[in-house]
């Protein structure tokens, strides 16, 4: 079942892959990205789990959805392709924006969860770091995707990363051109505006946060924040990484995410 495969929820046709044997798993990809950024860790997992991966609504192979998007939109697909995937329950990972889909669908269909791991993933926003959020969304709507990636490279990726590893920055630059100008601007609206901090109490699953140390966006002070209001939830900071780890340090996602999702039913805060 390693193929593309593609499903219709509503309006809207998903593009999906299903790798591996075991565990139940899905994983959300970002804003602007599609479900290869999760290939590396899939590589790694899916001798332990069943891996369902998709472009989100508007993003890589998935239906270019013109309009308004709402953080249920990206919920209700979700669970649509995890009941044509046969998940009655599974794992569920989301980064950054795949993250907010991630606190939503735990708040509202929480025992449809085993686990869940939140990686790169904002809650609690201080007033600066919204206006920094809204501006980069303002900035977005006046340019282009790929405007967009030139001016965040560097909050993804460490120079190091990038200097060695040239094949990838062209792939992924040449991968954010193909975004729908239209459809990266309302995903994009959907990660600056949303935020559940106050209602993270509510996620009573066992919770595995992790962000990179450096991390300008989904910073370490957001992980913490997570943490100290998710009742069963595990922190682990990064070092050395900014936002993008799936990309920079699959092997690190993938660990961690494997050793949490293997173990019993309670977490050691």
């Amino acid at each position: 079942m390693a193929g593309a495969q593609r499903h219709t929820v509503g309006e809207v046709t998903l593009n999906y892959r299903i790798e591996g044997e075991g565990e139940p798993l899905v994983c959300i990809h970002g804003v602007g990205s599609y479900l290869e950024a999760w290939s590396g860790v899939v590589e790694r997992l899916k001798d332990r789990f069943t891996i369902l991966t998709f472009d989100l609504r508007g993003h890589g192979r998935s239906s270019r959805v013109k309009g308004r998007y709402e953080i249920d939109d990206f919920v209700n697909e979700t669970l649509g392709l995890a009941d044509a995937a046969g998940f009655p329950t599974f794992n569920l990972a989301g980064f950054s924006l795949g993250g907010l889909i991630a606190q939503r669908l735990a708040l509202t269909h929480l025992g449809r969860l085993r686990r869940l791991a939140l990686l790169a993933t904002v809650a609690g926003r201080t007033p600066a770091e919204r206006e920094r959020v809204l501006d980069r969304l303002a900035a977005l709507r006046d340019g282009t995707p790929a405007d967009h990636h030139n001016a965040s490279l560097s909050r993804w990726l460490t120079e190091e990363f990038q200097e060695n590893n040239p094949q990838v920055i062209q792939r992924l630059r040449a991968r954010d051109a193909e975004n729908d100008p239209d459809c990266y601007a309302a995903a994009y609206r959907v990660l600056a505006e949303t935020d559940f901090g106050g209602f993270l109490d509510q996620i009573r699953c066992p919770t595995l946060i992790a962000t990179g140390e450096d991390d300008a966006g989904s910073n370490p002070r957001m992980a913490r924040y997570m943490h100290e209001r998710i009742p069963v939830s595990e922190l682990r900071i990064l070092p050395g990484l900014r936002h993008s780890i799936l990309i920079e340090a699959p092997d690190v996602v993938a660990t961690l995410m494997g050793e949490f999702m293997s173990q019993g039913e309670t977490v050691d805060g």
